[in-house]
């Protein structure tokens, strides 16, 4: 089921160089200086602290899981470059990776060290930031790296040149959609002077023309430890963290000139402004943009509010107006806080052939009529119930927290984290009445047409905020509850884990552990029927499980959406081949609450004819849309050879045409009869995994699940191996700026098998891991894709997995990218692995493995997995005890016994000229 959420479509604000990363090295920091550190003051469990040369700290300690993340926050963007200078900001954080003074390797660094790494640069700061599980020597080899990358930076011509094509692809894999592409070009319409108007990745000519000298200058000027703020989140100590830090970052001297403020604000709108995007394909978007106040200024906070209240689903007005109506396929909104006064966006996703003027007269209509259609309090309450209980998850995922206060860094102070929180619960409906009656006018607004007017309405004037006035006597919340240190081994985890089996065939295993904020990761799987009685039911069951949420026989959606935002939750439904998985996100308290919400969600789903209507309008959507894409035509065309079943076989993959004229058919009689049916929960797995009352929740299984048998038997739809006929597919996508290609092959083993460990390591080593040899060639050596990866889906069942590579660049590289895909294959091939090459990645997948199980979110999945495989984590163990005994020998073998390229089936999509 491809449902491409909206707001997928409204991601280009900021742009990132993506790293799979995962590492060891030597630590090389800079030496210890003089400087010392100074406690500033704290809130809510977080410290600052500052060097003498103006370095920012923030630390944000929490045991909760043996995780660290470190994030340095550069308060330099698209917003501070210059006529010539587009995409700077960014191209400079991709050359960071590329190497310094002391770390020459960086990026395979990361690798060997198991460290989910990242960078990204927005509007008003570029960050860099690292996931790992608790190491004190990767802590320390990491702050190293930072402090030297801040002002040692290799920035070398040749480094510039090789990436120079990974950032064009990087900038066509944008060009490809449609939505980022509507939001650019808004917003260029939107602002006359401000860089908020430029997109973040730059002018092709400014990047394409970039000077290195006049590179070397930004990052001189910008790039300075009174510009920057690093926070260490997640397990450590903070004595000596600190001592680290002062040893990394201490010696860097405090620049002697200030930096100069950039003083560009847009007048006042004063009339409304159109923009129009052409394209084939893909299905119709509508968007209206708003100047607002800055995310320091009170009133930004009210447009947050507005959003919600416009643009959420299902309570929002414009869903109402719209979505229900069948006037649109979707409805969304959004305010970025951003330093300078910014936008608010509110739009609409239409199906071909809707009625686009009238839905954009309704879209208007709806938000600038205010004043005669005012905001209730019931509309208050229940947008800030929600915004409020998004703060609350993010607040208590210490991985997390750190780099979301990277948005109120670059907005002015770190502090606004909270007192944006703050003024939420403080909101009153009068205010929120005022600033939607002053900015949400005509004159305003831009979207996609022009109309000359003397009747000016104009929105006050744009003003800058005194955030050390405004936090002047700010302290935040003094409660915080200390999080003791939880242990992710294989072995603790089958310790504390209770693993029972209920009534009726429900399996339960619980993981009681301390978190942050009590928060709790669970999932229920309902498993039922079998490959015969599935026949033909693959688009009613995916429909079915799309409805759950959308309200129940004694709840309507909106009470529905209410109870879980009063719970603090949030709950996905999926569906699976052969069922449906719930994935419930809470804090402890209300575990058992959900419990009953969830049950009765599935029991009792409402089942309407008008919420079908709205699922079905939605998925069409996206499948028109993904007629248009790179990605989902290569993909589709690829599984259609690997599963070549009859069409009515529930793991047939149709055509996307096909898939459309499937979900049209699907009625409400045979969505209800699909829930009678199959529904029940005689073959059922539940996991939670937090800090949560273990008797509390069992009872609450006991009493909402108990007795619910499935009608019909259960029997899991087998995946035999399949001898599938090698070949190259070439699609052709009229332009789009991005191509796209994938090769597969299926492999006659399971996760069960010898040569699992050895075939999994060998992987990791080709293609998975950042210092892999495909990722090595074709990204760092050649420059030809911003991302290229292998994976193996393993199947736990039978000996059928399936091997995977995929990789994006630009169409008129596809023999280039093909070449080199198959000279590294043969090399690899005829040469091996060397020893080196393997104890690096044995410590990288290793470490790998770890930090994933320190994830609660993993650990809930995994925990329904073993249920249903009657395993526990020991197997988990045993694979990591023969992961660190492989030779290079074994990995070689593995290799070259199951990865043969003459039998991959392949298939390629893009702008393909003829060859």
């Amino acid at each position: 089921m491809i449902f491409r959420p909206v707001l997928e479509l409204l991601r280009p604000w900021f742009v990132g160089t993506l790293l799979c990363l995962t590492g060891w090295a030597p630590v090389l920091g800079a030496s210890p200086s003089e400087a010392t550190v100074t406690k500033v003051t704290e809130i809510e469990g977080i410290a600052e602290y500052r060097l003498a040369n103006g370095l920012q700290i923030l630390l944000v300690p929490d045991g909760g899981k043996p995780t660290t993340t470190v994030n340095l926050t550069v308060r330099v963007g698209s917003r501070h470059e210059s006529y010539g200078e587009t995409g700077m900001a960014h191209l400079l954080e991709h050359l960071l990776f590329k190497g310094s003074q002391r770390y020459p390797e960086a990026w395979a660094e990361f690798s060997r060290r198991g460290m989910r790494a990242n960078g990204s640069t927005w509007y008003d700061r570029t960050n860099y930031f690292a996931s790992f599980a608790h190491n004190d020597d990767t802590l320390r080899w990491y702050l190293g790296w930072l402090a030297d990358a801040m002002v040692n930076a290799t920035l070398a011509r040749s480094a510039l040149d090789a990436e120079m094509t990974v950032v064009r692809n990087e900038m066509e894999m944008g060009e490809n959609d449609a939505g980022r592409m509507l939001l650019e070009r808004g917003l260029s319409a939107m602002y006359l002077w401000h860089n908020y108007g430029k997109s973040t990745i730059g002018a092709r000519s400014d990047i394409e023309n970039v000077d290195i000298d006049a590179l070397r200058r930004f990052y001189r000027t910008h790039y300075r430890p009174d510009n920057a703020t690093l926070i260490v989140s997640g397990l450590f100590d903070t004595a000596q963290v600190l001592r680290w830090i002062e040893a990394s970052f201490g010696s860097i001297p405090r620049p002697d000139q200030a930096l100069r403020p950039a003083p560009t604000l847009d007048p006042v709108q004063d009339g409304e402004r159109t923009v129009v995007l052409r394209r084939p394909g893909g299905a119709p978007l509508v968007y209206a943009l708003y100047h607002v106040p800055a995310g320091p200024h009170p009133d930004h906070v009210a447009m947050r509010a507005l959003a919600l209240i416009l643009g959420d689903s299902p309570g929002g007005r414009l869903h109402r107006a719209l979505v229900e109506r069948s006037k649109a396929a979707a409805a969304f909104a959004f305010a970025p806080g951003l330093a300078d006064p910014g936008y608010a966006l509110f739009g609409l996703q239409l199906q071909p052939g809707q009625d686009v003027p009238e839905a954009e007269r309704i879209l208007l209509d709806e938000i600038e009529q205010l004043s005669q259609r005012p905001i209730t309090a019931a509309e208050l309450e229940r947008a800030k119930a929600r915004w409020l209980k998004e703060w609350d998850l993010s607040f208590a995922n210490a991985e997390t927290v750190g780099v979301a206060l990277s948005e109120s860094i670059a907005q002015g102070d770190w502090r606004l984290f909270f007192l944006t929180r703050d003024r939420m619960r403080d909101l009153r409906l009068d205010q929120v009445q005022r600033v939607a009656e002053q900015y949400l006018r005509r004159d305003n607004r831009t979207v996609a047409r022009y109309v000359p007017t003397q009747d000016l309405q104009r929105a006050p004037a744009a003003q800058r905020v005194d955030v050390t006035e405004v936090l002047r006597e700010y302290r935040g919340d003094p409660r915080l509850a200390a999080v003791p240190t939880f242990e992710a081994s294989p072995a603790n985890i089958d310790a504390q884990t209770r693993v029972s089996s209920l009534a009726d065939g429900l399996q339960v295993a619980l993981l009681s552990k301390p978190t942050r904020g009590r928060l709790v990761h669970a999932r229920l799987d309902l498993r039922f029927g079998t490959a015969q009685d599935l026949r033909g039911q693959s688009e009613v069951g995916a429909l079915v499980a799309a409805l759950l949420d959308k309200g129940t026989r004694h709840r309507s959606r909106q009470a529905l959406a209410d109870e879980l935002d009063r719970l603090r939750a949030d709950v996905s439904v999926h569906e699976v081949l052969g069922g449906v998985s719930v994935s419930m996100r809470t804090v402890g308290e209300h575990l058992p609450a959900l419990v009953g919400i969830v049950a009765e969600m599935l029991r009792m789903p409402a089942l309407e004819a008008a919420a079908l209507d709205e699922v079905k309008r939605q998925w069409l959507a996206s499948l028109e849309e993904a007629q248009r894409s790179p990605e989902e035509l290569a993909d589709n065309a690829v599984l259609r050879k690997l599963r070549p079943y009859r069409e009515d076989d529930v793991r047939h993959v149709p055509t996307l045409a096909a898939q459309m004229d499937r979900v049209r058919a699907v009625g409400i009689e045979q969505v209800r009869a699909f829930h009678r049916r199959f529904y029940g929960a005689s073959s059922a797995q539940f996991s939670a995994v937090g800090d949560f009352d273990e008797q509390a929740v069992l009872q609450a299984l006991r009493t909402h699940l108990a007795g619910w048998k499935s009608p019909a038997p259960y029997q899991r739809v087998p995946y035999p191996m399949v001898t599938v006929e090698p070949g190259f597919e070439r699609l052709r996508t009229p332009d789009q700026r991005n191509a796209y290609m994938r090769a597969s092959l299926p492999l006659p083993l399971s996760d069960g098998d010898p040569d699992y460990p050895a075939l999994m390591l060998a992987n990791y080593l080709l293609g998975q891991s950042g210092s892999s040899r495909l990722w090595t060639r074709v990204r760092e050596t050649e420059g030809l894709s911003y991302g290229i990866q292998t994976h193996v889906e393993w199947n736990a069942w039978e000996p059928h997995s399936v091997w995977s590579l995929s990789v994006i660049f630009a169409p008129e590289n596809l023999s280039r990218v093909r070449r080199a895909i198959d000279e590294e294959f043969q090399r690899v091939l005829t040469e091996g692995f060397t020893a080196e090459e393997l104890e690096a990645g044995r410590k990288g997948l290793l470490a790998l493995r770890h930090l994933s199980r320190a994830q609660d979110a993993h650990l809930s999945a995994a925990l329904v997995e073993n249920l249903r495989l009657g395993r526990r984590f020991a197997v988990s163990q045993a694979v990591d005890e023969r992961i660190a005994q492989l030779s290079v020998q074994e990995v070689n073998a593995a290799l070259r016994k199951y990865l043969r390229p003459e039998r991959f089936v392949w298939a390629a999509a893009g702008d393909f000229t003829d060859e």
